[in-house]
């Protein structure tokens, strides 16, 4: 038996799944941490609430969700003392989430000393990126500096789908080439070649790419100069209006994909203009994910808008049927897990529910078998064949 607790700190939140095995046993949130009239004051109360309120018998280890691993983590790692640093280290490079996941980890193990707890990152199934994919092409040295890269997130989310979309078309994942398209209030796409990604559109920070709730996705950055030299805004304020001001809230003052596809179906204007730009910008990754793979197994939608707003599945791949890709109505009004294109299709389009706390439960297993195939006390073995991030016990190699 193999009793495991995810942790899983957001920014303003935490939620949690015991799983004994892969049995969700229960789950939980708690919501508008640090708000005022909201939540507990903070992540380290939050978690220590949670805890001492669970009946945790037979607990063998903690799964926690780290959004940022740099190019230092590129599997699950037990954490200890010097992980714990490192983590601290990044958060520079994810300023709202590292924090966050670090408070959760100490109190977990101040409250539960002896059992092991291991980190999965959010970046750590990017880490296969070829350096073409992965470096920007800015001046090396300065880069260097300052950890200027692509490093990708949503990385559990795509791992989990990715090798789900393999099994609902009856494949062997390690034969299977996927786009995966994680759409939620934060939006990613990756293209997954037998199980390692090799593309993905957010970049140094979950700002680039897709068309998002409140983010813009990819932009000239002649823009930033723009608004910094002509409008006179800081850098912190720019900062606010990309990350928090833009995406659909900034076109429609609405940040949910529901309402605009209601204000679209009555004609408002603004929200018909959103959805094209929001769908324009998937189909332009598909293209080029397409391009990039060479030979298409899968297209799967996940997360809140991914799962569930069909229209958008539909004008995401509208004129792609000459790369084999198209969607049935009927298949597509549907729910759950299943295919959505029609039966003998070239390329298959599916939708499956992320499930990001299994995959991170998952981890201690991998773990273990790390321990069991090197032999030795490290806490992980590397992912091979990657770009950067390789981990044995827990410092780069």
């Amino acid at each position: 038996m193999s009793r495991v607790l995810v942790l899983n700190c957001g920014s303003s939140s935490v939620k949690w799944r015991w799983y004994d095995g892969d049995e969700l046993l229960d789950r939980g949130a708690v919501e508008r941490i640090g708000e005022s009239g909201g939540g507990p004051a903070d992540h380290g109360t939050a978690v220590r609430e949670i805890l001492t309120g669970l009946d945790l018998a037979g607990l063998t280890a903690v799964g926690h969700r780290v959004v940022h691993g740099g190019r230092r983590f590129g599997e699950p790692v037990l954490i200890d003392d010097a992980v714990l640093t490192a983590i601290r280290g990044l958060i520079p490079l994810a300023p709202l989430h590292n924090p966050a996941n670090l408070a959760g980890i100490e109190v977990a193990r101040a409250v539960l000393p002896g059992i092991p707890q291991v980190a999965v990152f959010d970046t750590a199934f990017h880490t296969t990126l070829p350096e073409s994919a992965a470096t920007y092409a800015i001046d090396r040295a300065t880069a260097d500096r300052y950890g200027i890269r692509r490093y990708g997130f949503h990385g559990t989310s795509h791992a989990y789908v990715s090798r789900r979309t393999a099994e609902l078309i009856g494949r062997p994942y390690a034969e299977t080439n996927t786009i995966t398209l994680h759409l939620g209030n934060g939006a990613s796409a990756a293209a997954v070649a037998g199980g390692r990604s090799v593309a993905t559109s957010m970049g140094m920070s979950p700002l680039e790419g897709l068309v998002m709730g409140t983010r813009s996705g990819d932009l000239d950055p002649t823009v930033i100069f723009h608004l910094r030299r002509e409008g006179g805004l800081s850098v912190d304020e720019i900062d606010d209006l990309l990350n928090h001001r833009s995406g659909l809230y900034g076109l429609t003052g609405a940040n949910d994909m529901r309402e605009v596809l209601a204000r679209r179906a009555d004609g408002d204007p603004a929200a018909t203009l959103a959805f094209d730009v929001y769908c324009r910008r998937i189909t332009s990754y598909v293209g080029a994910y397409y391009a990039l793979l060479g030979r298409v197994d899968a297209v799967t939608f996940t997360a809140g808008v991914g799962e569930h707003a069909a229209p958008v599945r539909a004008a995401a791949l509208a004129g792609l049927e000459r790369l084999g890709i198209t969607v049935d109505p009927e298949r597509n009004a549907g729910h759950g897990d299943r295919v959505i294109s029609p039966d003998g299709g070239e390329v298959a389009v599916c939708v499956i529910g992320t499930d990001e706390e299994r995959e991170i439960a998952r981890a201690p297993a991998r773990w273990r078998a790390g321990l069991r195939s090197t032999g030795s006390s490290a806490p992980v073995g590397a992912r091979r064949g990657g770009q950067g991030g390789r981990v044995s016990d827990g410092h780069a190699v």
